[in-house]
């Protein structure tokens, strides 16, 4: 849900010549080997793909949107093995999958500006081998909380920032919260969204609350689980919070998120939710 609605934020800065900046907190390195994933530090594991992306890549005829994004995860999948064409992406699955920053740097414009910050120095690394010649694009090592007030407001005047944390540690809410007050402070007409986790329906619940305290721009948030409430998974979903949401972004994802929970729910109970925290005027 996250990489599907964050391509249609990127498209719709797009609809405008000017330039924007796009801001990637907590970027990764970048891409990923899915054929890692079946694999742990010690032991092998399940991987989680097959029943996300793996999901979607089966499907015959899927809404418009998502075929573009998919195409975009082909385009990558096709690079990183080498190939001249993303083709041999529509036979099978993709070994390889974009995170956000080269899901940006896909759509990227000649006149956008991309900043992608990671703390972590290994993930850093491999972001910086992946990205380095490119012109408009800076890779930083740093504090992604850090790097809001370091390099807002941008130039451009223009920005998409993305707030995608790993959700360790225990404040991490608060230091989201915190994040957007300063954001908002420095450039209030940006376009923020944020990754939660739905684990815990009050911890998500008070964080969305600390968001409204902030009294922020016109608000949405979109939900999407793949369980009910009685399912014995701990991580049942996740949300986007979207702060100066694009116009018409809420009827564009609207159906896309009906359509995402149906084919990704894996237990009863499973839906999408879209609600403005704070409406449009």
């Amino acid at each position: 849900m996250k990489h599907v609605f964050l391509v249609q934020l990127h498209q719709a800065l797009q609809r405008k010549e000017k330039a924007y900046f796009y801001l990637d907190t907590h970027a990764g390195r970048g891409g990923y080997d899915l054929t890692r994933a079946a694999t742990g530090d010690t032991l092998a594991r399940q991987p989680e793909w097959p029943d996300g992306i793996g999901r979607l890549w089966k499907q015959a005829d899927p809404p418009a949107a998502i075929a573009d994004y998919l195409q975009l995860v082909a385009a990558f999948d096709a690079q990183a093995q080498g190939r001249t064409d993303s083709a041999g992406g529509a036979r099978q699955p993709p070994r390889f999958y974009p995170g956000s920053p080269w899901l940006a740097r896909l759509l990227r414009r000649t006149q956008d500006r991309l900043a992608l910050c990671e703390q972590h120095p290994e993930e850093c690394a491999a972001l910086r081998e992946a990205f380095s010649g490119l012109r408009g694009v800076a890779v930083e090592e740093m504090n992604g909380y850090a790097a809001i007030r370091a390099l807002l407001p941008p130039r451009e005047r223009r920005a998409l920032v993305l707030i995608d944390p790993p959700f360790e540690a225990q404040d991490e809410f608060a230091q989201v919260a915190a994040a957007l007050e300063e954001g908002l402070a420095r450039l209030p007409s940006a376009v923020y969204a944020v990754w939660y986790p739905l684990t815990q329906r009050a911890r998500a619940d008070q964080f969305l609350q600390a968001i409204v305290a902030l009294e922020p721009p016109p608000t949405l948030t979109a939900e999407l689980t793949i369980a009910g409430e009685q399912a014995p998974m701990k991580l049942k979903g996740c949300g986007l919070l979207v702060i100066n949401p694009p116009w018409g972004f809420a009827a564009e994802v609207a159906p896309l998120a009906e359509h995402l929970a149906g084919v990704l729910a894996q237990a009863p109970g499973g839906a999408a939710r879209l609600e403005w925290l704070v409406p449009e005027h």
